[in-house]
């Protein structure tokens, strides 16, 4: 029985060493250094997670901390919801979360803790084929939500269809939509939903006389080629949120271990410096207090 062990033992040695490419004896040491510098890297990668409303934030702060800090590599993991980022980070899969809402207490085990870093404004915007309409009342946006008006001729445009791009009724833009102008009517049916911002943005850039709303500070970023639409004769911009005139905002936050680690703590001080609000500043994004 002792035989057939060691025999054992001594075909899965050798098998994994044919695994490999030609095995040489300086290939142990070469290994051994390879472990320890993946070791060394591996306590220096961050990861995170979030909702595809707060990953264009993060993504700007992380490219700006790693200009600074060579030895920190931050990688994305891509999730569909804030819930989804914060049940990974409870599980240790990543570092940090993004959130467009505050810790549920549902969500709270004790060992996070969230900190809000932004505010991003909510614009409705049109495709650029859209003229003659540069504003709507609220009226008029829950009409064209409910199905009521369908033509934007009804609103002093061309005689076009109108197109409804729409979030799911659980994501942070469709609760923002509903809390101040479309109340709970329900959406018409012929509404097109999109699961992510990204996907809704890129739909109405390429349909014409389609209507959506999404992130100014996107639109700013990547330029994109839409009307921003006033509302209530209000238009979209930081001041009239700092005047209190515009308040469809999006409050951006991070999620972490209470006791992150050293690498994930600095990327955390970097946010919430000086130099933080300035990269948020800088493209869009209201600084929180």
């Amino acid at each position: 029985m002792k035989k057939i062990v060691q025999s054992t033992i001594i075909s899965i040695i050798f098998f994994g060493m044919c695994g490999c490419n030609s095995f040489k004896p300086t290939d142990l040491t070469t290994s051994n250094q390879v472990t320890n510098q993946t070791d060394s890297q591996s306590q220096k990668i961050i990861k995170i997670g979030g909702s595809s409303s707060t990953i264009t934030v993060l993504k700007l702060l992380a490219q700006a901390y790693q200009s600074q800090n060579k030895t920190v590599k931050i990688e994305f993991i891509s999730n569909s919801q804030s819930e989804g980022a914060i049940a990974a980070l409870k599980n240790d899969i990543i570092d940090i979360a993004g959130s467009s809402h505050k810790l549920k207490p549902e969500e709270d085990n004790g060992k996070i803790q969230y900190r809000e870093i932004a505010q991003d404004l909510l614009l409705v915007a049109t495709n650029n084929s859209v003229k003659g309409v540069n504003n709507l009342s609220t009226k008029q946006l829950k009409a064209i939500y409910k199905g009521e008006i369908t033509n934007w001729r009804e609103l002093g445009g061309a005689d076009a269809n109108i197109v409804v791009l729409d979030r799911p009724e659980d994501e942070s833009a469709k609760k923002l939509l509903r809390k101040y102008y479309l109340g709970t009517e329900k959406t018409t049916t012929k509404a097109v939903i999109l699961n992510k911002e990204g996907e809704l943005i890129e739909t109405l850039q390429s349909t014409p006389n389609s209507i959506g709303a999404f992130s100014l500070a996107y639109s700013l970023i990547n330029k994109s080629p839409v009307n921003h639409l006033s509302l209530n004769g209000v238009a979209p911009k930081s001041q009239n949120f700092a005047n209190g005139k515009y308040q469809m905002v999006r409050h951006i936050g991070i999620l972490s271990d209470k006791v992150p680690s050293a690498p994930t703590q600095g990327f955390i001080d970097f946010i919430l410096s000086k130099e933080g609000e300035k990269v948020l500043q800088n493209n869009g994004f209201v600084p929180a207090k």
